[in-house]
């Protein structure tokens, strides 16, 4: 439990025991000298499990992976110098999209920094405002007072990764020699005078959810503006943007939340790819999720302008709804129980401060009322666009990209775990994702939207879950080639589908691509990676998909231990002018 060999390794295993005290299940150690005390405590702890991961960067979006899947701290370790700031692009990611990470980086003693000491730099609040909160530590001591203190900033630290919001806590902690777990003498006098019986108790905390009550005037302010401006006749809609609940009972009982709301005003649910609301799709007979295509022509966009628009979290990934909200220009009720603002588009909106179970449970029922003309043309329009979609996507012989999307969506086998890579995949998904009773499990990083740690991400999501599916591009798998160092100690399987069009097949659908030179070299920028030799070198399976029917039949039973590779090569401009000519609506 506690390790008193010497006045590092007290310190250190005070962290570890009572991190895992509150909870802690994870943690990932990046390998370093001056971290030893950090990463022999941790190692040594039998409560928690410990993986070591070379690059600090892969480490820790793995670390977010599994934080993301599991809604738990998880602990990130890393040395001294320029190792702790290879976590800041997974910081960024955890504090946009509001995940738990504790980040313990090991540093010099104050007499070595400043004067050229090597592998020494400002650490203290290296990751500027990203943070919940950010300490540093004393220097390990044997003042018995100075570990409570101890003991006490550790519980407040994983406190602070998960309320009021979740998000990433930075404790910097200096150390002197010995690294290494030597033993000294007056570090056993302290075996008589610290308990552990005692010393742990006020590690017995409870942190409640995060999700807010909702406040009773947010409630009776929702409640009047029903009353008073709600009628059988309302244009509205309800946006159901993006969402990750907990598991797979929160994901239903928010599609079916949404799904009373909906019944209940009569109102149409734009439902978002990467919320479960298109996985449980007949909780909600009002679901359109086409709209991303029949937006697009202006006549029939400006006869869907909507009276009222209700947001549920944030808006949905189509740049077309965007769009047109922001020329409709209606009055927005945004739901969300955090305090951040999530009206990006600056208009006419009010926040409510509540969850959406917040709303519901609150709900005055209406009198029933027939569907509106309005709310029958969403319906026939999800229809019509539907049917087209799926007779054009069965008659596409050739690989071609968007098709991949609207395939995978309805022969995974149930349940299973999804990340979703940005720039095009996560735009197919939006546009070409089918709904259905699948109940599969959406995740992706959407807090800063970028390529990186796309690998690393995933197999922390498929580590110790569920067999997973990674969806990706070339480029973004290349970005992140170092988390197939990870794959040794994966407990879990993940098959990476991995779109090679030789490029960034998204800027080829941007106006930059008319511009050649210098497009091509600077934009798409081409890699000329063997995928297949890539995969042996990493001891990975791979197989180059040339049907659609070698895809269906690989994917519609998925193996349970490991890491594979199925290549499909497509063609980004050929894809880009099939976007721009064919007319699914």
């Amino acid at each position: 439990m506690l390790d008193f060999r010497n006045v590092n390794t007290l310190y250190t295993s005070i962290i570890s025991e009572t991190l895992s005290r509150l909870g802690l299940t994870t943690a990932i150690i990046c390998p370093g000298s001056r971290s030893a005390p950090l990463a022999i405590a941790f190692a040594c702890h039998q409560g928690i499990e410990t993986i070591p991961v070379l690059d600090e960067r892969s480490a820790a979006f793995f670390a977010l992976g599994i934080a993301r899947s599991t809604h738990k701290p998880v602990v990130l370790i890393c040395t001294s110098g320029t190792a702790v700031a290879n976590f800041f692009p997974a910081i960024i990611e955890a504090k946009e999209s509001k995940i738990p990470l504790l980040i313990l980086s090991a540093d010099r003693p104050p007499e070595l920094r400043h004067c050229h000491a090597g592998q020494t730099i400002d650490q203290v609040k290296i990751f500027g405002n990203y943070p919940n909160w950010d300490a540093e530590l004393v220097t390990p001591s044997l003042v018995v007072k100075e570990l409570e203190s101890l003991r006490n900033t550790i519980i407040h630290a994983y406190k602070t990764t998960l309320l009021p919001t979740p998000g990433v806590v930075h404790l910097n902690i200096p150390f002197r020699e010995p690294l290494v777990p030597i033993n000294q003498p007056a570090t056993e006098l302290l075996r008589t005078i610290i308990n552990p019986q005692t010393f742990f108790t006020n590690c017995q905390q409870f942190f409640p959810s995060n999700q807010r009550s909702s406040y009773p005037e947010v409630i009776q302010q929702w409640q009047d503006y029903l009353k008073n401006n709600i009628k059988n006749n309302t244009k509205g809609i309800i946006i159901a943007g993006l969402a990750q609940p907990g598991d797979a009972q929160d994901a239903e009982d928010y599609c079916r939340s949404i799904a009373i709301l909906s019944q209940v005003l009569k109102f149409p649910v734009l439902g978002e790819s990467l919320s479960p609301i298109r996985n449980y799709a007949s909780l909600n007979p009002y679901l359109i999720s086409t709209y991303d295509i029949f937006l697009r022509p202006q006549e029939l966009a400006t006869e869907l302008t909507p009276e009222v628009v209700i947001q549920i979290g944030e808006l949905p990934t189509s740049k077309q709804l965007r769009q047109w909200l922001e020329k409709t220009a209606a009055p927005r009720w945004i739901v969300t129980p955090d305090y951040d603002n999530f009206d990006p588009l600056h208009g006419p909106s009010q926040h409510l401060l509540t969850s959406i179970h917040g709303l519901v449970s609150n709900l005055e029922i209406l009198p029933p009322n027939q569907p509106s003309a309005y709310l029958k043309l969403w319906l026939n329009l999800e229809q019509k666009t539907r049917k087209n979609i799926d007779i054009t996507m069965e008659a596409i012989a050739e690989l071609r990209e968007p098709k991949i999307a609207w395939l995978i969506s309805q022969i995974l086998p149930p349940q299973t775990p999804v990340f979703i890579a940005n720039s095009m995949p996560i735009r197919d998904v939006e546009s070409f994702w089918k709904p259905s009773d699948r109940q599969t499990q959406i995740y992706y990083s959407r807090g800063a939207n970028g390529i990186d740690g796309t690998l690393s991400t995933a197999l922390g999501i498929a580590h110790n879950h569920q067999t997973s599916v990674l969806l990706t591009g070339d480029l973004a798998l290349l970005h992140d080639t170092n988390g197939f160092l990870i794959t040794k100690n994966l407990q879990g399987y993940l098959t990476i589908i991995l779109i090679n069009n030789h490029g960034g097949g998204i800027f080829e659908n941007l106006p930059v691509s008319k511009f050649e030179p210098p497009f091509e070299e600077y934009f798409a920028t081409p890699q000329s990676v063997d995928f297949a030799k890539l995969a042996e070198t990493y001891g990975i399976e791979y197989q180059l998909i040339t049907s659609w029917l070698q895809l269906q039949n690989l994917l519609q039973v998925l193996p349970t231990q490991g890491v594979r590779v199925l290549e499909i090569p497509t063609d980004r401009q050929q894809d880009a002018q099939w976007r721009r000519n064919t007319v699914l609506f």
